[in-house]
């Protein structure tokens, strides 16, 4: 189909006063979709630029895996000059998305309240640890913070040993993306009404909400579940196994046909037919009988020979594969999964935005900017600063513009 469409937020102005994780992550979002974002860095950077761990031509993985498709203007926001220029900034955006701890933003001079009601058709999305109300609201907050708080931790691993952490940033990520509804949403109702919302989307609220049913199943039964291993509160057969390689597959064997399935595929039909396993419930109230026959029977056969076989019988199965051996898969599909980001000193693949609208061309991914990289441009031709004055405020420390952005014009 021919790509006629443009970007879907091509045209939204969007102000990314964020750092770390989940802010940076919700506006890596609105950038990839068309977005034009502006992060508004302190002159020593994102925190993010200084994780320790694998770096592209110098700089962090972790500040290059969450900050494409922005530019960078670095600003002392403690001083009254640096204030003046994010105010102009401010007014002349759709969207302004923060995640300082409550009352911050107030404390150096932009007060969300105070900003809207300059700017009435602004949308101000504060992505916190706690929300901006309650009594945990000043307590500082990461992501393995907001997974302990809400029992997150407590369901993941195996039984009998200790809690951990998912192996993925949830609770940034999943706040991330809740800001990004909050936001598309506002900007939906401001074509209605013409004005913006404040939107305060907590950490923790969002790791309460990714509970789902266990959080009903919890207040129904007044017992808490615990650590979930790779089996299925509710479904006996949505499990992992192991191949006589040792090689683990999983299989989701959710209804009767495919319970049905799964016995002739394994060589056991006469399960299907087993007083202990006739129905869903027999099958969950007998689970540990069922579950070594199954193994005994996955430890025939290759865990791969297994999937082939499940999947040709229309079983949902799958090989339990490493972050490695997942991205390889992605790499071999080539269906846009991965995508490549580049400027002229260097380059690296990541993961790309899981959204794709039919008719319309993809952004092109562009490098992550470098501290500061895009001041000199963003005062120039967006706020209309002289160069004279440019000179001076870089001069002052007011800002800072990166050796590799443009020279002051």
């Amino acid at each position: 189909m021919t790509t006629t469409e443009r970007p879907p937020l091509e045209g939204l102005r969007v102000i990314d006063l964020t750092t770390f994780l989940s802010g940076p992550s919700a506006t890596q979002l609105l950038g990839d979709l068309g977005a034009d974002v502006i992060k508004v860095e302190a002159l020593g950077g994102d925190s993010s630029r200084a994780i320790v761990g694998p770096t592209v031509d110098g700089e962090s993985a972790y500040y290059l895996a969450n900050n494409r498709n922005k530019r960078s203007i670095a600003i002392d926001l403690k001083s009254s000059r640096g204030l003046a220029i994010v105010e102009r900034l401010i007014a002349g955006a759709d969207v302004v998305i923060e995640n300082f701890r409550p009352g911050v933003t107030a404390r150096l001079g932009i007060d969300p309240a105070d900003v809207v009601e300059r700017s009435p058709a602004l949308v101000w999305a504060s992505i916190s640890g706690f929300g901006q109300n309650g009594p945990l609201r000043d307590r500082p907050a990461y992501d393995m913070v907001v997974q302990a708080l809400s029992g997150v931790m407590s369901l993941t691993g195996h039984p009998g040993a200790p809690a951990a952490r998912l192996g993925i940033p949830a609770g940034d990520v999943v706040a991330g993306l809740y800001a990004v509804i909050g936001i598309l949403a506002a900007l939906e109702a401001r074509h209605e009404t013409g004005r913006g919302r404040i939107i305060d989307v907590s950490m923790l609220h969002g790791q309460l909400a990714m509970l789902s049913y266990q959080a009903l199943y919890t207040n129904l039964n007044g017992v808490a579940p615990g650590p979930q291993g790779a089996a299925h509160d509710s479904i006996a057969t949505y499990r992992s196994f192991r191949g006589g390689d040792g090689r683990e597959l999983v299989v989701t064997a959710n209804t009767p046909r495919m319970w049905q399935g799964l016995c002739r595929v394994l060589g056991v039909a006469e399960l299907i037919d087993d007083e202990r396993f006739l129905d869903a419930a027999c099958r969950l109230r007998n689970k540990h009988e069922l579950w070594a026959i199954l193994e005994e029977r996955f430890a025939q056969r290759p865990a791969a020979e297994w999937v082939d076989l499940l999947s040709a019988a229309s079983v949902p199965a799958a090989p339990v594969r490493n972050v490695l051996e997942a991205l390889a898969d992605a790499r071999a599909a080539a269906d846009g999964s991965l995508v490549m980001v580049c400027n002229d000193e260097a380059a690296f693949e990541n993961v790309s935005t899981p959204i794709r609208f039919e008719g319309t061309a993809d952004v092109e991914p562009a490098y992550p900017p470098a501290l500061g990289g895009n001041t000199v441009d963003i005062l120039v031709d967006e706020l209309g600063v002289p160069a004279s004055e440019v000179d001076s405020l870089i001069a002052d420390g007011v800002v800072a513009a990166s050796a590799l952005g443009d020279p002051v014009r």
